[in-house]
């Protein structure tokens, strides 16, 4: 099993994968930078980067060609599908609590029922969000799960997945993905300040966003793959 100490060494390799990915394959990023640029564009309506992270997340290695464009789009729409129904729970709190108490707000002219009501509003929204961080942990695990058996319903093979994160360790899933978080914002933070050159910025801002793409999804097949999935 993973260990705190062992995180460098993932950073690491995920690190070097993604330079072999794109390093001297000039190409192949400039096609993958115009795909993010789509996806950006049509909010992941053509999610053919997408696609692409989820073959890097299967674990192939060396890193996948950049082809077969058909099958770059239907793995990307399949991973919008797992990311939106692991995100009903959430909705649905939202909806029910917040919502109601939302219309009860307005349906009321009496300041302290509208208090009330908006109190209660708050702690739909407030439930909805804590729903949301913990579908989100098994959600992220629902897409390594598709990646690596090239099947939709194992995405939703509660019991594999709920077997395979209790395996690994749940204290050291959570600390995977809060790693992966940390270098996400230090990322974000580097790539903001370069987004503030006119133009070129922006040019260079969605050439390093391909290459955290590679990373976080060899990051991850590092992380599934640290302990055998169960059947």
């Amino acid at each position: 099993m993973l260990h705190l100490m062992d995180y460098g060494t993932v950073i690491s390799r995920s690190f070097e994968y993604t330079k072999d990915a794109l390093v001297g394959k000039w190409m192949d990023w400039v096609i993958l930078a115009v795909l993010a640029l789509v996806q950006a564009i049509t909010l992941s309506l053509i999610p053919l980067l997408s696609g692409y992270v989820v073959r890097v997340i299967s674990g192939k290695t060396p890193a996948p060609e950049v082809n077969e464009w058909g099958r770059l789009f239907v793995d990307g729409w399949k991973a919008n599908i797992i990311a939106l129904v692991y995100m009903i729970p959430a909705i649905l709190v939202f909806l029910l609590l917040g919502g109601i108490g939302l219309i009860a707000g307005m349906a009321t002219t009496d300041p302290t029922a509208a208090g009330a009501a908006v109190l209660a509003a708050l702690a739909g929204a407030f439930l909805a969000v804590i729903v949301a961080i913990v579908m989100s942990f098994i959600a992220l695990f629902a897409l390594m799960r598709f990646a690596h058996t090239d099947s939709l319903g194992e995405a939703f093979n509660f019991g594999a997945i709920l077997s395979h994160i209790g395996k690994l360790g749940w204290g050291t899933w959570i600390i995977a993905v809060i790693v992966l978080i940390v270098v996400a914002f230090v990322y974000g933070f580097v790539v903001g300040i370069i987004n503030m050159i006119p133009f070129l910025g922006f040019i260079i801002g969605l050439f390093l966003n391909v290459a955290f793409a590679v990373f976080y999804g060899r990051y991850l097949a590092l992380v599934y793959e640290d302990t055998p999935a169960p059947a």
